[in-house]
């Protein structure tokens, strides 16, 4: 093998205008390497003729990034994703809402966008690698295959969001805040005196900058209204105005006397809002997923691993069976609450990131 010198190795960084991405740049150009910063735009997307400005690509977080580019000394390039973010992300969040299902869209972000489409195009103006500010550390094993593990911060780690990139893009990424906690990140920022160095931290759906889910879902979705049945009485208890708005195991905003009331299934044919007071009608012993993606490929089924339901939740202990019909039965060895059809379920083994697939049921 012929290892290059690093300031032979071109890295184009994704830079979003915040203070992570502007770390990674600055750690990447003083380590030696050739950086180049590359802004991803996706916004204005549209459906049905609507209009949306995406809060990633505001110009204000574009300046940012050049700015930040500028100060390193680095090239700045905007590359033009619209086309595929809104095949890929945008609509697919509406289609799942519109079919009762609670998409994660993040995630299809970074598998079609970010580390599909923008990485292809970096390679293509001449870089060897992407590097991105998520928290999340890849490492080459033996075999030569890629594994993905969390990063030192469990508090910021993103590798929920990244379990279905594949060793192909694996192989061609780096994340330089792998082994750094958010404060030091800040401190980084602040030394090398970066203009993003206190900048705010956005936590919403980069399209839905209010984070008000339910009033952009009404823009695209004509909400159509119906009852609301308890699922142990059968009986009629109130009327919803549009079932986009609600999400298994939701338990705020349902709008009943009594409770607490928790959602227990969305019937989008018949529109009816099926809900409960009892919280083992919304405990499941299994779940069913389809589109699993395995990183380092299936292992021999069944198997027992961890599983994350939702980002930020603790792993719990499964059973993954062998596929049948499409779909991985997935056994958990205490019921769990809120399984949400739409969501990612994500493995873990230890500290690393086995892979995933969407929640069917």
């Amino acid at each position: 093998m012929i290892f290059k010198l690093k300031k032979n190795i071109t890295v184009a960084v994704g830079m979003s205008g915040g203070v992570d991405s502007s770390v990674a740049a600055a750690l990447l150009k003083k380590q030696g390497y050739n950086v180049i910063g590359v802004y991803f735009i996706t916004s204005a997307q549209t459906t049905s003729g609507k209009i949306r400005d995406n809060i990633c690509c505001s110009l204000e977080s574009m300046m940012d990034a050049r700015k930040v580019a500028q100060q390193l000394g680095c090239k700045f390039y905007t590359i033009n994703l619209r086309t595929v973010f809104k095949q890929k992300v945008f609509d697919d969040f509406i289609h799942e809402y519109e079919s009762g299902r609670t998409p994660n869209p993040c995630i299809h972000c970074n598998k079609f966008v970010k580390f599909g489409e923008a990485l292809q195009k970096v390679k293509a103006i001449g870089a060897d690698y992407l590097a991105t500010g998520h928290y999340a550390r890849v490492k080459k094993s033996r075999d030569g295959k890629f594994h993905l593990y969390e990063g030192k911060d469990k508090k910021k780690d993103q590798t929920y969001f990244l379990h279905s990139l594949t060793q192909e893009q694996l192989a061609h990424v780096i994340f330089p805040l792998a082994k750094l906690i958010k404060p030091q990140v800040r401190k980084l920022a602040a030394k090398f005196k970066l203009p993003t160095a206190s900048k705010v931290e956005s936590q919403e759906i980069c399209f839905i900058p209010d984070g008000d889910v339910a009033k952009f879902l009404r823009e695209y979705i004509e909400f159509k209204p119906g009852d609301i049945i308890d699922v142990e009485t059968k009986n009629k208890i109130g009327r919803h105005d549009g079932l986009q708005q609600y999400t298994v195991g939701q338990r705020k905003g349902i709008g009943l006397p009594g409770g607490p009331w928790y959602v227990a299934k969305l019937d989008i044919k018949n529109s009816i809002l099926w809900v409960t007071t009892d919280l083992n009608v919304i405990n499941k012993s299994f779940m069913r997923l389809k589109d699993i993606h395995w990183i380092t490929g299936e292992p021999k089924l069944p198997t027992r691993v961890t599983v994350k339901i939702r980002y930020n939740s603790e792993p719990v202990a499964v059973k993954v069976n062998p596929k049948q019909n499409g779909f991985y039965l997935v056994e958990f060895k205490k019921p769990q609450k809120a399984i949400a059809p739409g969501q990612s379920a994500v493995f873990m083994k230890k500290n690393e990131c086995l892979g995933g697939g969407i929640i069917d049921e």
